[in-house]
């Protein structure tokens, strides 16, 4: 967003025998790559290769070669469409659904109607590479995303969105560094209501039930037990309490200006609360409009006097 840098996470699927490398070895087969196209501008993390560019930071995560069961599911149009959650209404890890771009095809009702009765796929996780562990480790990106859609779609399409507001909030805080990415995203998961009715609902129920819901842990020093999607493994693993108490701080005063704008009456005093929360970011309520407080004294500057709080679709975040 704006000079901001973008976060990507690319998932490379490799040949490599998780038995005949060790971690090391696996992120060293691409360091002639990296060097010839990225000289200076990679180095080794713990389980990926950090790429930074001018405008984006790329993580790659290497992983081991799936079983023989698994390979040929990694070559569905499912798995290798380049459209976005957001962009798909209705697709299913099934090997019958068909990619947007392929449509005009004679046979693809037939396909999309045999899509709807499949059975989705799960995943066999895929090993990446753990060097501080001197490990390899499990990981299920395909039955995240397939879990992101499905809750995307439970959240009447807010979901996604509901995500990038609140990823938008966090790197306004340098500390705590922890949580962020995906152990963040999956926290937000797991706290966003289902049927939600916009993405300022959404963000402000989502902050809410975090600040309600963990006080406990924050309370006895402790952090929590969030199992991974499709895996037995704590994505809150290396998250120290001091830091996760300090994120806990940081989200009830957060969700106290959220409920503040969502429960506004009048569209500047939303979007005030909006802007204390987003930042100048934020687009900033009418001008003129009489709006700034609630006393009334019907249309002006072209618009009405609200009457109840104000809704801001997911637009609004995107």
């Amino acid at each position: 967003m704006g000079d901001e840098k973008a976060d990507v996470d690319i998932i490379l699927v490799t040949n490599l025998d998780h038995q005949a490398n060790t971690p090391d070895q696996a992120l060293n087969h691409f360091s002639s790559f990296l060097n010839t196209h990225y000289k200076d501008k990679w180095r080794k993390r713990g389980r990926s290769i950090q790429i930074e560019l001018s405008t984006v930071s790329l993580d790659l995560v290497v992983t081991a070669a799936p079983s023989e069961t698994q390979k040929n599911r990694y070559s569905a149009q499912a798995i290798l469409t380049d459209y976005t959650l957001e962009e798909l209404q209705d697709w299913r890890l099934v090997r019958s659904w068909v990619d947007p771009e392929l449509r005009s095809r004679a046979d693809v009702s037939s396909l999309l109607e045999a899509a709807k009765r499949e059975e989705e796929w799960r995943m066999e996780p895929l090993l990446i590479p753990d060097r501080d562990a001197k490990a390899w480790q499990k990981t299920n990106p395909l039955e995240q995303i397939r879990w992101t859609w499905a809750k995307n779609k439970r959240c009447q399409s807010h979901y996604v969105n509901v995500v990038k507001a609140i990823k938008w909030w966090r790197r306004a805080f340098e500390k705590p560094k922890y949580p962020k990415s995906y152990p963040l995203e999956h926290l937000l998961g797991d706290t966003c209501p289902d049927g939600i009715s916009s993405v300022a609902a959404g963000v402000t129920l989502t902050l809410e039930t975090i600040s309600s819901s963990y006080q406990t842990f924050v309370d006895s020093g402790t952090v929590p037990y969030l199992r991974d999607r499709g895996v037995e493994q704590n994505v809150f693993l290396r998250i120290t309490p001091e830091d996760f108490a300090a994120f806990h701080a940081l989200v009830k005063d957060a969700a106290a200006v959220a409920r503040e704008a969502l429960d506004a009456t009048t569209e500047a005093k939303s979007a005030a609360a909006w802007r204390r929360l987003f930042g100048s970011r934020f687009p900033e309520g009418p001008k003129g409009s009489g709006n700034d407080d609630d006393s009334g004294g019907g249309q002006k500057g072209g618009y009405s006097d609200r009457s109840g709080p104000t809704v801001i679709t997911g637009t609004r975040f995107a």
